[in-house]
């Protein structure tokens, strides 16, 4: 990439991400460098939306490797489908050429975004939930920007070389060697005063004193002890929305200690138990 594509392809945020200046620079740096970025931060910061937030400013495709525990390297590179072959050898009612490999080869997310006839943004999202191995071996294949086909003996190069976007919720600890191939940037659970900005881009006409009353009851709501999952920005935005759906709701009965739909905030039943009985026990809280 040369210094003038850089300067034309800077991230400056999206139509519903809200974007802080700390973010933007690590993100376009990122970018400058040529590195993956890794992003940490509790459940429901933003991190799998800033992936979708950058393939749009940008007007690039985005591709999505969900990472799972029992997930090999190689399912995320390409996939050899031996049984179909097997198959269409024994009955012979299929258009493949069963003499050809390559006819039951089919790429996994990152071979995807190797072979894509643009630049792609690539997120590998929740990489913590993979074992050590996985993690650095991914690097290896990222760093390098090219893989092998057993079956086949044949070097996959990549076309262009992805935004790498990767996702950690911090349950588990990552690699150093992992650790010292990404930049890295810790996403914060927004502020009352950022969440505003994001409840604007997604309400733009909600009413004040809703908003306010919302915000107010929801951090106090997610400072209750024992809670194991706090509602996130995800669940605050339909909390709003089921509130704004009851005609009968008054938004000034959350300031006097009334949360309906307490449901839509806690998805764990005894999360939802804590937050009732801190409710009850504090009253107009």
């Amino acid at each position: 990439m040369t210094d003038r594509d850089t300067l034309q392809n800077r991230f400056s945020g999206a139509r519903r991400y809200i974007l802080d200046d700390e973010l933007a620079k690590i993100v376009n740096i990122s970018m400058a460098l040529e590195m993956p970025l890794l992003l940490k931060g509790e459940p429901g910061t933003g991190k799998t939306m800033l992936a979708h937030a950058i393939a749009e400013n940008l007007k690039m495709p985005l591709i999505v490797l969900n990472v799972k525990s029992s997930m090999k390297l190689v399912e995320a590179l390409y996939q050899y489908d031996t049984l179909t072959r097997l198959n269409d050898s024994r009955f012979g009612d299929s258009n493949r050429d069963v003499s050809n490999i390559e006819d039951y080869l089919r790429m996994g997310k990152i071979g995807q975004a190797f072979t894509a006839e643009a630049r792609t943004v690539l997120l590998i999202d929740e990489i913590d939930k993979a074992d050590t191995d996985f993690q650095d071996d991914m690097l290896d294949v990222l760093d390098q920007m090219q893989f092998d086909i057993i079956e086949t003996d044949k070097t996959i190069s990549a076309r262009y070389r992805p935004v790498i976007i990767i996702t950690s919720n911090a349950k588990k600890d990552l690699s150093d060697p992992f650790l010292g191939r990404c930049n890295f940037h810790h996403i914060a659970f927004p502020d009352p005063k950022m969440m505003r900005k994001i409840l604007g881009v997604h309400f733009p006409d909600i009413d004040d004193t809703l908003v306010e009353n919302a915000i107010s009851t929801f951090y106090r709501l997610r400072d209750f002890d024992a809670i194991e999952k706090r509602p996130a920005t995800r669940e605050l935005i339909n909390w709003i929305r089921a509130l704004q759906a009851d005609s009968d709701f008054k938004p000034k009965r959350l300031a006097k200690g009334e949360v309906p739909y307490l449901g839509v905030l806690f998805k764990k039943s005894q999360d939802h138990s804590r937050a009732l009985d801190g409710i009850n026990r504090r009253g107009r809280f």
